[in-house]
């Protein structure tokens, strides 16, 4: 039989967004898989199946193909990477920090700006035969050799969330590398970045990208919005970042349920909010923005529009005065 990374390579080449769709059923999606989705899923699924029950391995210091990597980054390619847990840390209630450790320290990583992880489980819950399979975004500066880490939060039911949450120092975790949005400095003037929930982990790793580039001159707006202020797990990081960088990057944050005396902006992510922090399309300064969107469906929906015949194509960023060219979603 050939390699997974032969019988898989030309489709996800040609489809690679597809993989951001779950093989099994996620409390974070709620909308039908199409016919494409659904084969590439399977297609993941088989491979991943088929990897991990032949008890392939990676070796320390050996690509997924057996070949020397001790000097080229580990992500290379398409192919099955099996890490270690070297720690974890929970940030807030329900979401922790997961570092998973590469063979060499010193290799670097090989994840583009803007790049996600697949990962592919068999947790006891779902049986022997269906694998797992969630997309999360790194948020550890791609630069940094030695270690990949991921912000999970804890799903009620969620099947990988759960199974993440349950790992302990030494366990394994089996990674498909998946390239997102191709960022190149410079070619917007603007950049703005909503998120909703846990969908601030890509933005998290754009911002350090985009920032951590002298010659990159993009500006940052970041909007995220959340449930309770108990789950901004990042505000000391960016305070950090716009202090650094002042007038290139300001976050601004939307609490739908703020505690009593909360300083943050009550309410939702919507057209509203997003005029009075100056995001209007119109507005000339915003006229070479791109926008960026990750969260729930309900949010991305009504961001972007609905989909299918009978939905409503434009959604509040249209409304807005955005081109669908000028709108990206993760």
């Amino acid at each position: 039989m050939p390699p997974t990374s032969s019988l898989f390579r030309p489709f996800f080449t040609q489809n690679p967004r597809l993989l951001r769709q779950p093989f099994t059923s996620s409390p974070r999606r709620a909308e039908v898989m199409t016919t494409q989705v659904a084969f590439a899923a399977a297609a993941v699924g088989i491979g991943a199946y088929v990897y991990m029950r032949s008890g392939a391995t990676t070796a320390p210091g050996t690509s997924a193909t057996g070949t020397s990597s001790d000097t080229k980054p580990y992500f290379t390619g398409f192919g099955f990477r099996t890490l270690k847990l070297h720690s974890t840390e929970l940030v807030n209630h329900n979401t922790k920090k997961l570092r998973f450790e590469l063979p060499d320290p010193s290799q670097p990583v090989g994840l583009s700006l803007s790049s996600a992880l697949l990962t592919v489980s068999f947790p006891p819950s779902n049986g022997r035969w269906t694998p797992v399979l969630r997309p999360y975004t790194p948020t550890n500066a791609l630069d940094e050799p030695g270690y990949v880490e991921l912000m999970v939060k804890l799903y009620p039911n969620g099947k990988q969330s759960g199974y993440l949450h349950s790992l302990k120092p030494g366990d394994t975790m089996t990674f498909l590398p998946i390239p997102e949005y191709a960022w190149k400095p410079n070619k917007h003037e603007h950049v703005a970045l909503i998120a909703g929930g846990a969908g601030i982990t890509p933005m998290y790793q754009l911002i350090q990208g985009i920032l951590a580039n002298p010659e990159d001159k993009t500006r940052i707006t970041l909007v995220w919005g959340v449930n309770g202020d108990q789950d901004i797990f990042l505000k000391k990081e960016f305070s950090e970042l716009q202090s650094k960088h002042p007038g290139r990057f300001r976050a601004e944050y939307v609490v739908s349920q703020p505690e009593a005396g909360s300083t943050y902006r009550k309410g939702y992510v919507d057209g509203k909010v997003l005029e009075e922090l100056g995001l209007g399309a119109t507005q000339e300064k915003n006229q070479n923005t791109k926008v960026m969107v990750c969260g729930p469906p309900a949010m991305e929906k009504a961001l972007k529009g609905g989909k299918g015949p009978f939905a409503k194509k434009t959604g509040v960023l249209h409304e807005l005065g955005y081109k669908s060219d000028q709108i990206y979603s993760f």
